[in-house]
């Protein structure tokens, strides 16, 4: 008869870890008598960082005692007592791979029901000082699970655990647990896991988005869209820099030979190397601002105040001259246009470049969707592709031309389309946008944030509301605390003597240092923003574009990344590296 061995709390702390401080619940400890539980905790018991642990799905953590001695054997250790794990019970039976999601059990006065394996993160690694453990909870096939409560009630050491109701298709926690973090998912399996109304809402959708990408037919993007591109850096000569205003640029790129390039999806940007800037050699992404073309791409530069790059590009720059540059990329894209919900593109000063590619798509296509366009500049003087946006609105059926000056003399001879002011959350309800568009947002952070705040507010769908930002994306790291966003930077102490890392977003190149483990913890001691969720291998969040160069990894990946990224959370350069950050 399963038995409840343990009953382990703890109520959240702050943990230094790697020169952070971690918010977290992972330091759970035994506690004798009964407790009762509750639909959301454990009297006395709570967790830290509650987008990925605790609520009414994930209540109860369960880890076994079977899985205990396990580790024991395989780690070479005897100071794994309960509660290390961080489960809030130690359970002597229902092993991961005979327990089915959707199983529910009685325990003491108490009735619960299994909804998803654990969610393997960093912190059982820095619980444990196992910096692997969350790859090896997977790929040894011991997660451990969560329940919901079903009745709540009084539970303690010793109580006998009692199954209730099996679970519907009895899909064991392990199998699950597999099937979301291995290769090689059957896509039957899949089918069955969606079917399961007890598998928890963030695990069901998961499971949707692979069944959809293993189901679907391939995406058929606009007629000339298709991107194939080239590994690393090519050359590309210019045939033509056109200043467009005092402060933009636009420069005309070509293959040498003048042979059809791959065709860019619109809002894709290009990645130029620029050995005559400066030394290191300076990397920069810049958006793709005219139609999709395979005879020539172009990009629009605006001239920083001490930008060495931009700088370089306006004043030096002529026809002939030949740049390094690596192929289309991004995935802030207009899709096919086989849709007949309305469309927003948004935007400000020279993030209009990515939106007005997106632009020359539709007016292409003739699309008949209503299209609305809605650009803020200072002046009339630094509105950039005024005139050429206007004629491609004009031309479809059901375009709408919105564009804010806040410097412009409010006398001045403006066409119609123009309102002098400031374009905020009052000027965009003043416009009555249809709340069930779909938006493309592009301009510096804060404008995106106010805009994306507003959109929301005036009811847009916040899943529909597509972002591109210059410079580097936001970070991600749940858990932390007190961390201040810092520009990037080279990192404290003495200069490492490794290969060279080109940051692209964040514009720095630095030689790596053999005090850090991994790519993640160089770019972090450099207020690099990063995205990532665990450290093990089997998070694609901290899967990175790679440009150039080669890594190493340790520990190796569960599942390797997709083809062009790298996971910067377990690897370390081989080579000189470019990576998307």
């Amino acid at each position: 008869m399963p038995r409840l061995l343990s009953l382990n709390i703890g109520l959240p702390e702050d943990v230094p870890w790697q020169g952070r401080t971690v918010h977290t619940g992972i330091f759970k400890y035994p506690v004798a008598g009964p407790l009762m539980v509750r639909k959301l905790n454990i009297d006395g018991d709570g967790q830290g960082d509650l987008e990925g642990h605790g609520g009414e799905i994930r209540a109860v953590l369960v880890y076994q005692r079977q899985s205990y001695d396990f580790w024991r054997h395989y780690l070479g250790r005897d100071d794994l007592e309960y509660g290390r794990f961080g489960e809030n019970f130690t359970v002597d039976g229902l092993l991961d791979d005979e327990v089915h999601i959707g199983d529910r059990y009685r325990i003491g006065d108490a009735e619960f029901e299994v909804t998803q394996p654990r969610v393997t993160c960093f912190r059982v690694g820095m619980r444990l000082g196992e910096p692997d453990m969350p790859a090896l909870l997977v790929a040894q096939h011991r997660p451990g699970f969560y329940f919901r409560v079903i009745t709540e009630g009084h539970v303690q050491a010793g109580d006998e655990i009692v199954r209730s109701r099996l679970g519907r298709h009895r899909m064991s926690v392990a199998t699950i647990d597999a099937l979301l973090y291995l290769p090689d998912r059957d896509t039957d399996q899949l089918r069955r896991a969606v079917d399961i109304p007890a598998l928890s809402p963030g695990w069901q959708a998961s499971f949707h988005d692979l069944l959809d990408a293993a189901t679907r037919p391939p995406t058929t993007p606009l007629p000339g869209t298709e991107s194939v591109g080239w590994p690393g850096f090519r050359t590309l000569r210019v045939s033509r820099v056109v200043p467009e205003n005092a402060a933009v640029t636009s420069i005309y790129l070509e293959a040498e030979d003048r042979r059809p390039l791959p065709r860019p999806q619109p809002g894709q940007y290009l990645t130029l190397r620029l050995p005559g800037a400066a030394h290191p050699p300076p990397v920069r992404n810049y958006s793709l601002s005219a139609a999709p073309s395979d005879r020539a791409y172009r990009i629009s530069v605006k001239r920083e105040a001490h930008g060495v790059v931009s700088t370089y590009l306006h004043t030096r720059l002529r026809a002939g001259a030949v740049l390094e540059v690596a192929s289309p990329r991004g995935d802030f894209v207009l899709p096919a246009d086989n849709d007949t919900d309305p469309v927003i593109l948004l935007s400000a000063g020279i993030g209009v470049t990515p939106v007005l590619a997106m632009l020359h798509t539709l007016a292409a296509a003739r699309s008949t969707r209503d299209i609305w366009w809605v650009h803020t500049a200072r002046s009339a003087a630094e509105h950039t592709f005024a005139d050429e946006a206007h004629k491609l609105l004009s031309s479809l059926v059901h375009g709408h031309e919105h564009v804010f000056y806040t410097r412009e003399s409010s006398g001045a001879n403006l066409a119609p389309a123009v309102t002098v002011g400031r374009l905020d959350h009052d000027a965009l309800a003043a416009l009555d946008l249809p709340t069930a568009a779909t938006v493309y947002l592009c301009g510096p952070d804060a404008f995106m944030t106010a805009m994306r705040e507003a959109l929301t507010e005036l009811g847009l769908d916040a899943a529909s509301i597509h972002t591109e930002l210059f410079g580097s994306r936001p970070a991600i790291n749940p858990g932390l605390i007190g961390v201040a966003r810092a520009a990037p930077h080279p990192p404290a102490g003495p200069p490492g003597t490794g290969p060279r890392i080109t940051f692209t977003r964040s514009g720095l190149t630095l030689p790596w240092n053999d005090r850090y483990a991994t790519v993640l913890e160089f770019a972090e001691a450099c207020d690099i923003p990063t995205q990532w969720s665990c450290r093990t291998g089997v998070c694609h969040t901290c899967q990175t574009p790679i440009l150039a160069g080669a890594v190493r990894y340790g520990p190796r990946p569960l599942e390797p990344p997709a083809q062009g990224t790298v996971l910067v959370c377990c690897s370390q350069p081989e080579t000189d590296l470019i990576l998307d950050l």
